[in-house]
């Protein structure tokens, strides 16, 4: 899957269809506040996309049979849809697309201060609900 597995070849190709898309509608783009926003928007549902559609790796097949495999995927999904919006798109921007602070605060439209805000809720969020202790 894009850039969930590493593979630079796959984040190439993602990266390649979002400006394809991108490119095929400049003369809306163009006119918008911020065209690399919606770059970086089509970019995501590329990937959500792909990610929905992509069948688990070999190693987390491996690892836990079908029904843990399912239970683990829906416990994430749920854990992450109790997530405010804010916090999912800001929790994207950073962590699965790699951006600092400042590159996603210009996506969003807010300060880099805010999205820090914004992640660092998300994490505590994340880890209350999945049960996960500071050692």
């Amino acid at each position: 899957m894009y850039l969930m597995t590493g593979d630079r070849a796959e984040a190439e190709d993602l990266a390649q269809e979002a400006m394809s898309r991108v490119f095929e509608r400049w003369h809306r783009v163009a006119g918008m506040d911020s065209p690399a926003g919606y770059a970086y928007r089509v970019a995501v549902n590329l990937h959500r996309r792909h990610f929905r559609r992509a069948e688990p790796s070999a190693e987390l097949r491996a690892s836990a049979g079908p029904e843990e495999l399912v239970e683990s995927r829906d416990e994430v999904l749920r854990v992450l849809a109790s997530l405010s919006l804010e916090q999912r798109e800001a929790l994207v921007l950073v962590e699965w697309l790699g951006l600092d602070a400042e590159e996603a605060g210009r996506v969003l439209g807010i300060d880099a201060a805010s999205v820090r805000g914004r992640i660092h809720r998300a994490r505590v969020a994340l880890r209350d609900r999945l049960g996960v202790r500071d050692e």
